[in-house]
């Protein structure tokens, strides 16, 4: 009877490893499958993947456009529908309180609160950052926002 604990491999799928430099017998002894002279065959010897044969190589070749800014600041966005339908009226909402709910995967780092969608709870919430229109929804709907960067 076929079972999932007995099903095995396909008759030849599994083979042994090939054991190089073992004797004349195994077909790949003396050289080991190397072939005779040259860098390939040497202990250590080979070129890395990306080594063209002394031809300039094509991320020299290649222009180069742009920088990368080491100081700019990245933000986890989070709209107020988003706020609307996970959390609770009158709750505290920051980095932790949102992490938990979900919202955001990094507690500790800066949060900018967007205005899409609509919001009809009051929260206190504190954020890095937050778009003129979120403060406004926010305020209106009897809430506050302290943003603290």
């Amino acid at each position: 009877m076929l079972k999932l604990n007995n099903i095995g491999a396909p008759k030849g799928a599994n083979r042994d490893k090939k054991r190089r430099g073992r004797g004349p017998g195994s077909g790949t002894g003396k050289t080991g499958g190397r072939g005779h002279k040259g860098q390939n065959s040497r202990s250590g010897g080979g070129v890395p993947p990306w080594f063209e044969g002394g031809q300039m190589p094509l991320n020299r070749r290649l222009p180069k456009r742009g920088f990368t800014n080491i100081f700019k600041k990245v933000f986890q966005l989070v709209n107020l529908d988003e706020l609307e339908a996970r959390l609770e009226a009158g709750s505290q909402v920051d980095g932790s309180a949102l992490k938990e709910a979900g919202l955001v995967k990094y507690a500790d780092r800066p949060i900018k609160l967007l205005g899409r969608g609509k919001l009809e709870k009051s929260f206190q919430i504190e954020v890095a950052r937050a778009s003129k229109s979120a403060i406004a929804a926010v305020e209106a709907a009897g809430g506050s926002v302290n943003v603290t960067g």
